[in-house]
This record gives C-alpha cells, structure tokens and sequence, in this order.
C-alpha cells in the first residue's frame, strides 16, 4: 500500500481546540510535543491537585471534555507566539497567555460547559505528561480512505476535526490500520512508530465540529457497521526525527 502522511495535529488544552502542524519533531518514547499540554479540572476533580499544581496522569473524566458538552467540539485554534487564539461559532475569538490568565478561559468556557450539569470549570493544569485519553505516552493515527469509507456507509460527511486525531494517514486500504496491531511503520526518512491499539470512540465524535451539536450517534454507528467501536489506532514513536505532510508512510 503506498501511503503519505496527510495532516499532523496537535491539541494544547484537552478537548479545547486545536491546530495543524506543517512539521513536527517526535522523540522516542514521547507523545507528539505539546499535545493535551494543558486541561481544564471541573470543580469535583480539584482533590487531585498537590497545591495549587497538578501532578500526575488522570482519567478524562477529571476534566472539561466534549462528551459531557457538545458544544465544546465546536471550538478551533491554537498557538500564536505565547498566546492561545480560540474561536466558537457561538462566541467572541479569544486570545490569552495560559501560564498567566486562565480566568480569561474559564469565563469563555463557562455559556459552553455549564448547560453540561456537571459540576463548575475550576482550573486550567499543566501536567507532568500528555493529559490524553490513556495513560501512555502515545500519539493517535487515523486513515483518510477509512474515513471516506465511513462518510459513505453513513451518508454524511463527518471530516476530521471531531476525531482529534495527531496523525491522518492517506493511502491505506479503508480500515486496513484495524489489523496493523504491533506493526510498525515509517514516515519519511527516520521515524519509526510501533501500533499499539486500537481506539474506542465515545460520543464526542458524534458531534458536527462546525455547529457543537450531536449530528449521528456514532459509537453505535461504529457498533452497527462493524459490530465494535474502534476507529484509529494509537502508535507509540520508536525512533525520533521529524516529519512533515507529503511524508511517505512505509509498514515494515
């Protein structure tokens, strides 16, 4: 199968956003750099705390995330120089430095996460690790011929934002990454990334990225085409390097 390496994208606040990527340097045994750097506890989490600091890995549920509030899927942006630039289709852009006004978030989360019932934002943390779905230090790849397959059976376009996926692989056979399992594979020159497992999607991608509202019950879409819930797979990076768009994605 030739295959290239179709978009890279990294999240700094956990299910608040996020950017493409024209380049990314991977380190061995790392996630991808600065990826879910940042979260938002809710007020029922704050136990976990050390202080005023968060230092360990903690289950999502901990945090502000678009399973409990659809809304919160509809959110874009990323990095500008030291500042976070946010946007909403609901709401005025956002501009604020996350080591030194986290109250500027949590006010603008607020109209967003409140109707959730759940319990109040309290707290943008900064973790000692990637404050992703799983407690590894993994990255997560998807394929673009998967998801043209699945737009197709389901009769809509879904495209790629509501998965938050790092890495979108074009060129595989629809699904073929279900059975690449402790495979590995290279991008471009040096990188090398082992398969670890498959990933269980919940709600959250049910939701159209452009508007913050449920458009498909998708885990049981996934159930009723497949007869489980997976779509992507993580990898874990083996050997270092950087990488770009238009990288050829090898499995060895």
């Amino acid at each position: 199968m030739s295959a290239r390496l179709a978009h890279i994208l990294r999240y700094p606040v956990k299910s608040i956003g996020g950017e493409e990527l024209a380049e990314v340097s991977l380190t061995a045994g790392a996630p991808l750099p600065g990826d879910r750097r940042f979260a938002v506890l809710h007020a029922a989490a704050l136990q976990h705390l050390d202080g005023e600091d968060l230092r360990r890995w903690l289950p999502k549920s901990a945090f502000v995330r678009g399973v409990a509030a659809a809304p919160l899927q509809a959110i874009s942006g990323g990095w500008d120089g030291d500042h976070l630039v946010l946007s909403h289709p609901d709401l005025p852009l956002l501009r604020f430095d996350p080591l030194r006004d986290e109250r500027a978030l949590l006010d603008w989360l607020s109209p967003l996460w409140t109707p959730s019932g759940k319990a109040p934002a309290a707290k943008l943390v900064e973790a000692p690790q990637a404050l992703t779905d799983v407690n590894h230090p993994w990255l997560s790849i998807l394929s673009l011929s998967s998801l043209r397959d699945l737009e197709g059976r389901l009769g809509q376009p879904l495209g790629t934002r509501r998965w938050r996926a790092n890495l979108w692989i074009d060129g595989w056979d629809a699904y073929a990454e279900r059975d690449m399992q402790l495979h590995r594979i290279r991008i471009g020159q040096t990188v090398v990334l082992k398969l670890t497992e498959r990933i269980g999607r919940c709600a959250a991608t049910g939701v159209d990225t452009a508007t913050g509202r449920a458009d498909v019950d998708m885990p049981q879409a996934l159930q009723d085409q497949f007869w489980h819930k997976d779509f992507g797979i993580y990898a874990e990076v083996q050997t270092g390097g950087t990488i770009r768009p238009g990288d050829e994605v090898e499995v060895l």
